[in-house]
C-alpha cells in the first residue's frame, strides 16, 4: 500500500461516523427504552449517562494512545468494543445489562481524536488541515443525519433495531479499518511509558464532575451527596494537575495547552459544547412536546429527527467553505465568525421557538457555525503542538467540549425541572429560560473571542 493512499482520508471520515451514529442513540430513544424496560423517565436517562462518563474517561486515554506506535490497533480494538456493546443494548432484557452495552459504547467518543493523529501522520502534508478539519465536524454533521435514521427505525419498529442499525454500521468501520489504514506499528512514533497514574486520576476526576453534574437535578444541588461527589472530583483533579506538571511523560501536556491557539481552542470548546447541546436537547424537547403545551409541534419520534438534520446540511456546508477559502482566512478568525452564528441561531430560538420552520432554519444556522468553529479548534491544536503530542491535545479538546454539554445539559434541566406542568412537560416559560441560557452563554463566548482579535489584531497574522 503507497504511503499516501487516497482512500484514508474517507476511510477516517467513516470511522469517525462511527461516534455520531452511537451518539445519536440518546434523547430521542429516552422513552421509548423506558417504556420497554418499565421503568421511570429519570432512569431511563442513565444511558445518557453512563455512556457520557465513560467517554470522558476514555477519550484522553484513547488520545494519548494514538500518539503511540499501535494506531490502527487501537482504533480496531475501540472499534470492537463499541461493536460488543451494541449487540448487547439491542439483544438483552435486562436494564442492567443494557447499560454496561452503553458504558462500552462510550469509547466511541475516543475514536475521532485517534482518525486525527492517523490524519496527521499518514496523511500528505497539503491535506492535513483540511483533513483534520473535516474529521473534527464528522461528528457533527454525522449527528444530524443519525437522529432522522434513529427516529425513522425506532418510530417504525423499536429501539432495538436503532442499536442493531449502529452495530452493522461499526461493523462496516471495522471491516474498512482492516483493509484501508495503514498497517503498524508507526516507527516514527516515540514509545514513551504510559501515564496510568495521570489517566486513573483524570478519569475519577472527570467521572465524578460528570457524574454530579448529570444527577445533580435528581439528588438535589445542594445534598450531601452532589457535594461530596464534587469535592472528590476537585481533590482528584488538583492531585492531577500535579501530577502531570511533575510527570516526564504526562497523560495531556499541560504545558502545551497553555499556548494561546490552544488556550482558544479548548476554551471555545467548553462554552460552545455547552450551548450547542442546549439548542439540541431543548430543540427535540419542542419538537416532540404536545401542542397544548403552548409552543410543542407533537411530531412523533419517526419525525423529530428531520429536526436535526439542518444541522448536518449546515455543518457540512461549512466545512466544505473552509476548505475551500481556508488559505485566505485565519484559523483564529473562524472561531469567533462561528460563534457569532452559533450566537445567531441561540437567540432566534430564544425568542421565536413555537414554529417548525424557525426551529428549522435555527438548527441549518446553527450547523453553520459549528462547522466553522469545530473546523478550527483542532487544526489550531496542531498547527501549536508537536505530532507526539497531537493525540492527547486534540483529545483534552473533545474531552472539554463533553465536559460543556453535560453542564449544558444539567443546567437546562434543572430550568426545565423547576418549570414543570402537571402533565410532566416543561412549560414555555421553562423552554424560553432553558434557550435563553445557551444563548447567554455563546454570547459570552462570542464576546471573549471578538475581544481577543482586536487585542491581538497588530499582531502577525497566524494561518
Amino acid at each position: 500500500m503507497p504511503e499516501h493512499d487516497p482512500r484514508l482520508v474517507p476511510a477516517l471520515v467513516y470511522a469517525a461516523l462511527c461516534t455520531a451514529i452511537v451518539s445519536s442513540l440518546g434523547m430521542l430513544l429516552v422513552p421509548s427504552v423506558a417504556d420497554s424496560f418499565g421503568i421511570a423517565i429519570s432512569s431511563a436517562q442513565w444511558l445518557l449517562t453512563i455512556n457520557l462518563l465513560v467517554g470522558a474517561v476514555a477519550t484522553p486515554v484513547m488520545g494519548r494512545l494514538s500518539d503511540g506506535p499501535h494506531k490502527k490497533r487501537l482504533l480496531l480494538v475501540s472499534l470492537v468494543i463499541v461493536l460488543a456493546g451494541s449487540v448487547l443494548a439491542a439483544s438483552t432484557s435486562s436494564f442492567t445489562l443494557f447499560l454496561v452495552g452503553r458504558a462500552l459504547q462510550g469509547l466511541t467518543y475516543g475514536i475521532v481524536p485517534v482518525t486525527i493523529a492517523m490524519a496527521r501522520r499518514y496523511v500528505e502534508p497539503s491535506r492535513v488541515q483540511s483533513s483534520i478539519s473535516t474529521l473534527s465536524v464528522t461528528v457533527a454533521s454525522g449527528i444530524g443525519i443519525g437522529y432522522p435514521l434513529t427516529g425513522m427505525i425506532a418510530g417504525e419498529s423499536s429501539y432495538r433495531w436503532a442499536f442493531w442499525f449502529a452495530a452493522a454500521f461499526v461493523l462496516s468501520a471495522i471491516i474498512v479499518t482492516v483493509r484501508v489504514m495503514p498497517d503498524g506499528p508507526d516507527e516514527m512514533a516515540p514509545r514513551s511509558p504510559f501515564d496510568l497514574r495521570g489517566a486513573l486520576l483524570l478519569g475519577l476526576g472527570l467521572g465524578a464532575l460528570l457524574l454530579a453534574i448529570s444527577e445533580g437535578e435528581n439528588w438535589g444541588w445542594t445534598s450531601a451527596s452532589t457535594l461530596g461527589v464534587l469535592a472528590v472530583s476537585v481533590a482528584t483533579g488538583t492531585a492531577w494537575v500535579l501530577a502531570e506538571l511533575r510527570s516526564d511523560h504526562p497523560l495531556v501536556n499541560l504545558r502545551v495547552l497553555r499556548t494561546t491557539d490552544v488556550l482558544l481552542a479548548n476554551g471555545t470548546a467548553m462554552g460552545l459544547g455547552a450551548a450547542m447541546y442546549i439548542a439540541l436537547s431543548v430543540g427535540s424537547l419542542v419538537a416532540q412536546a404536545p401542542k397544548d403545551t403552548g409552543y410543542g409541534m407533537a411530531l412523533p419520534v419517526l419525525w423529530a429527527g428531520f429536526v436535526m438534520f439542518p444541522l448536518s446540511v449546515g455543518s457540512l456546508s461549512a466545512n466544505r467553505l473552509v476548505r475551500r477559502f481556508g488559505p485566505r482566512i485565519r484559523l483564529a478568525t473562524l472561531l469567533p465568525v462561528g460563534a457569532a452564528m452559533i450566537s445567531l441561531a441561540s437567540i432566534v430560538l430564544w425568542v421565536w421557538h413555537t414554529d417548525l420552520w424557525v426551529l428549522l432554519v435555527g438548527m441549518l444556522v446553527l450547523g453553520l457555525g459549528m462547522g466553522a468553529a469545530y473546523a478550527a479548534m483542532p487544526a489550531l491544536i496542531a498547527r501549536s503542538v508537536a505530532a507526539e503530542e497531537l493525540g492527547s491535545s486534540v483529545s483534552f479538546n473533545q474531552v472539554l467540549r463533553t465536559v460543556g454539554s453535560s453542564f449544558g445539559t444539567a443546567f437546562s434541566g434543572a430550568i426545565l425541572a423547576a418549570h414543570t406542568l402537571p402533565t410532566g412537560h416543561a412549560s414555555d416559560v421553562g423552554i424560553t429560560l432553558a434557550f435563553a441560557l445557551g444563548a447567554l452563554v455563546c454570547v459570552g463566548v462570542m464576546a471573549a473571542l471578538f475581544l481577543h482579535a482586536v487585542t491581538h489584531r497588530h499582531r502577525a497574522p497566524v494561518r
